[in-house]
């Protein structure tokens, strides 16, 4: 059991300290410095878990992590188990641990009235050390059932389905339109919050397992339509993600120097890694204005400070967050918070309750600049306050303002599926769609998530193909369809 009174001796949290900023920003490395781990620090903080009697952060996690049994594995240094309880409900607590923004955390008891465990690290922690010591090995099937599955999308559902579909015996191809493997943990996410060897080293784990990738295949275009999949494959999971960027239908959208997220990220990410990258967007000397205040808006931050950027503002519409927990989402939901991302720490400067009403050209067709005005709300509505707006410079602006679900045409047109007033594929509680043997996972059924969500997906949706192939499965299923989230 855990330590009776870990959580009464050591009252604060300790985690990893950061790189210097002046440090950091001359690269594009994980911005915690590569150590050995403080031991001390760990066994205090792995012991301040209070292995309660209901752990409500279970509950905070989609996955249903054992978290105090991990804890209490770390705190007395017992390695391989701890590892081996944390893959058994998490097939890539490397990227959780990493990207997740922890809603374990938030819903943990010992957070009621003393800083929560630090949980997040911890896991993190565990996975690293577990590939240290040669602890992570191919987990390769007894044997093959004969059974063929197709994974649409390389993004973290898409992963989680196929190895759990994979490690039960299905053969199992994956494919990804772009040229490299990883959808959105390859090309979204900056190098500075999880560098690339962490998802090869699990790539080539599946690989020896028996994962097949297929890399560079736009499937739903004359290449591999969706007849193709049906006839070729005995299942169809669609893990395309939901990729239809929110616009700005502002006057002057059409300057240029105005970029989607999502087109300025990945450029960034293949030039970190040596690609050369024809007429790639950069920051370096500009005014760069990032519309969105989410995590998107915090990657476009840190990448454009890396790049040289001369001045950047992150632009958000809603206001700003209180640091305390509001009154309407108490203890154990996720709370919004005002959180200080490691990028927000490096420079910049973030703007709240202020829209944007017009982007402004030189007489090069260029952006320049930015009319915005600062919001309230009344009645439940946004309204503008009179008299605020001003001119923002800009030569570089971002569009980070999320996604609104999954493209109508192409695959999903070809294999006859509905499409909901979200723009989320319609299925039904076990993955299923109104086209037989297809199914769908992560974001293109649930709409935007976190990653931690898109797994437990991935791993629901593989337990749903596994029965529909073999009538029943061992597989563990977290959460079914509409799992939703412990918010307010």
């Amino acid at each position: 059991m855990a330590d009776p009174r870990g959580f009464l001796n050591v009252r604060d949290r300790e985690l990893p300290a950061r790189r210097p900023v002046p440090v950091r920003l001359l690269d594009w490395k994980e911005v915690y410095a590569r150590r050995e781990e403080d031991a001390a620090a760990l066994t205090r903080q792995a012991g301040r878990c209070m292995d309660c009697g209901i752990p409500f952060c279970h509950n905070g996690c989609p996955l249903g992590n054992l978290i105090p049994e991990w804890n209490d594995l770390t705190r007395t240094g017992r390695w391989q188990e701890a590892i081996d309880r944390l893959h058994a409900t998490n097939n890539f607590p490397d990227f959780t641990g990493r990207l997740c923004p922890a809603p374990c955390e938030t819903a943990c008891v010992l957070g009621i009235n003393q800083p929560a465990v630090t949980i997040k690290n911890i896991e993190q922690s565990i996975i690293d050390e577990a590939f240290a010591r040669g602890l992570v090995a191919p987990q390769i099937p007894d044997r093959l059932t004969g059974h063929t599955v197709a994974v649409i999308g390389s993004g973290p559902a898409g992963l989680a389905a196929a190895q759990q579909l994979t490690r039960t015996g299905h053969t199992v191809a994956v494919y990804e339109r772009d040229d490299k493997v990883g959808g959105l943990l390859r090309y979204g996410i900056p190098e500075f919050k999880m560098e690339k060897q962490h998802l090869d080293r699990r790539l080539e784990q599946m690989e020896a397992e028996g994962t097949r990738f297929r890399p560079g295949v736009a499937v739903g275009s004359d290449a591999l339509t969706g007849n193709d999949l049906l006839e070729r494959y005995d299942a169809v999971v669609l893990a395309v993600g939901a990729t239809v960027r929110r616009e700005l239908p502002v006057p002057g959208r059409e300057l240029a120097g105005i970029h989607q997220a999502m087109d300025y990220l990945p450029q960034s990410n293949r030039a970190c890694h040596g690609e050369y990258v024809p007429g790639q967007v950069t920051a370096a000397g500009k005014d760069v204005v990032i519309i969105g205040g989410g995590d998107t808006g915090a990657d476009c931050l840190g990448t454009a400070l890396r790049q040289g950027a001369k001045n950047v503002i992150q632009l958000e519409i809603m206001p700003r967050p209180t640091e305390e927990r509001p009154p309407g989402q108490p203890w154990p939901t996720y709370p919004m918070l005002y959180r200080v991302s490691s990028a927000h720490e490096e420079g910049g400067e973030r703007v709240y309750a202020t829209s944007t009403v017009e982007f402004v050209g030189d007489d090069r067709g260029n952006v320049s600049h930015l009319r915005v005005v600062e919001v309230t709300f009344t009645d439940g509505r946004l309204e503008q306050v009179p008299g605020t707006e001003q001119l923002i410079p800009a030569q570089l602006v971002l569009l980070a303002m999320g996604f609104t679900g999954v493209p109508a045409e192409g695959l999903v047109d070809q294999l006859g599926l509905q499409v909901d007033e979200r723009g989320r594929i319609m299925r039904t509680e076990s993955f299923g769609t109104t086209q037989e043997r297809v199914f769908v996972a992560g974001d293109a059924g649930r709409g935007q998530s976190l990653i931690v969500w898109a797994i437990a997906e991935g791993r629901s949706a593989a337990a749903a193909v596994d029965t529909y192939l073999r009538g029943s499965s061992d597989l563990p299923a977290p959460i079914a369809s509409d799992t939703a989230s412990l918010t307010v």
